[in-house]
């Protein structure tokens, strides 16, 4: 059966994706079956982030000039070595050495397959597209750690690590066979563009914000509402049903999000998607209930869901020609800092303030989002008016 290289492509996002969230937990809960404390744990997850954030641009601007096929494969193998450090040398620092492999693979092979995807569609094909692979990697999220999980139960820690290393290794034959199809590289000629003429583009530095506000939103509710949850004595299978919701409602809105972007724009879907996530926020300290905890989530998911794909979306189209690459991504390396930086200013002002003022300064920065793609989509029909 002939599969259309965009499928094929869904299928290259669905190994890493899966791949790389199983081997994130498996990683933590390795570490914790090797006595480390909390704060071990948290350096081996930030060295995983630590590595996208450093060369998600070098990564972006390679795959502009050689193509995906190759540094598709490069990430895949350097992610099944990193998964293959704790089965043969098991201890911490074979973990934290494969915690920098894995990051540093998955920032390769991630911003080469966002870029593939855009490259495979025409621009009227790209809400499609960019919805359908948000929700490949919504599906990988889950099937990673459930495949992580039952291999540890059933195999142990270190054939855990080999059979991941294995699954992150599949790409590689796939790539060798049929990796000759996908779209090459083109060679610019003359010296290279700094990452300072792409930011100087006023478009390019909008969407670069508001995919980190993205990004930050999301991370930071997730983060905050167990702490809200615990704090106001729901139970934990409560908490896990409220943040559901909100995997579920970010599943169903992507699957509505072309049609919502086909009957307006991308920056006007996602100023709503914002003062939803605003909306939301201010909600949250104002409620205990777990069923009304839920609502809210669901309305954060129908909101939020479709901030990624579209962030994505217009970060390819906004991007210089030739530099698509580039752009994903220097868009994966503002998110990943957004991610560092985050959680450390808000959990200043919760520790000094409280939790409403992180909730409430929240939808501050969802407001902000909401207005800065409204004024985008704004300046967009400027001259059309």
């Amino acid at each position: 059966m002939k599969v259309s290289p965009i499928n094929f492509a869904f299928a290259l996002a669905f190994i890493n994706f899966a791949g790389a969230q199983a081997g994130r937990v498996l990683l933590a809960l390795y570490a914790l079956r090797l006595d480390a404390d909390p704060f071990a744990v948290g350096v081996l997850a930030a060295t995983f982030s630590a590595f996208p954030m450093m060369f998600a641009w070098i990564a972006g601007r390679l795959a502009d000039r050689f193509g995906s096929r190759w540094l598709l494969m490069a990430g895949a193998v350097g992610s099944s070595c990193g998964l293959l450090m704790p089965f043969l040398w098991p201890g911490l620092p074979a973990l934290y050495a494969a915690a920098a492999m894995l990051g540093l693979g998955f920032s390769f092979y991630t911003v080469s397959v966002q870029n593939l995807v855009g490259m495979l569609g025409k621009p009227e094909e790209h809400g499609r597209q960019f919805g359908n692979f948000a929700m490949v990697a919504a599906v990988a999220s889950f099937v990673g750690p459930l495949i992580s999980g039952f291999s540890i139960d059933h195999m142990g820690f270190g054939t855990a690590c080999l059979i991941l290393a294995l699954i992150a290794l599949t790409p590689v034959p796939m790539l060798a066979v049929r990796g000759g199809a996908l779209p090459r590289g083109k060679r610019r000629e003359g010296l290279a563009e700094s990452v300072g003429g792409m930011l100087a583009t006023p478009n390019v530095r909008r969407v670069l914000v508001t995919s980190s506000l993205v990004q930050l939103g999301i991370d930071l509710f997730q983060f905050y509402l167990p702490i809200y949850g615990y704090a106001i004595k729901l139970s934990a299978s409560e908490i896990g049903v409220v943040l559901a919701m909100f995997a579920a409602a970010s599943f169903v809105v992507r699957l509505i999000m072309p049609r919502l972007i086909a009957r307006s724009s991308e920056e006007t879907v996602l100023s709503y998607a914002f003062y939803i996530g605003t909306a939301s926020f201010i909600l949250i300290p104002l409620f205990k209930s777990a069923v009304a905890l839920s609502v809210i989530a669901f309305l954060f998911g129908l909101g939020l869901g479709c901030g990624p794909p579209i962030t994505m979306m217009l970060t390819y189209a906004q991007s210089p020609a030739g530099r698509s690459g580039e752009a994903l991504g220097l868009r994966l390396t503002v998110n990943h800092l957004a991610r560092v930086v985050g959680p450390l200013v808000f959990g200043s002002i919760g520790s000094a303030f409280g939790l409403f003022p992180v909730f409430w300064g929240n939808a501050l920065m969802m407001a902000t989002g909401g207005f800065l793609s409204w004024r985008g989509e704004k300046r967009r029909r400027q001259p059309h008016e």
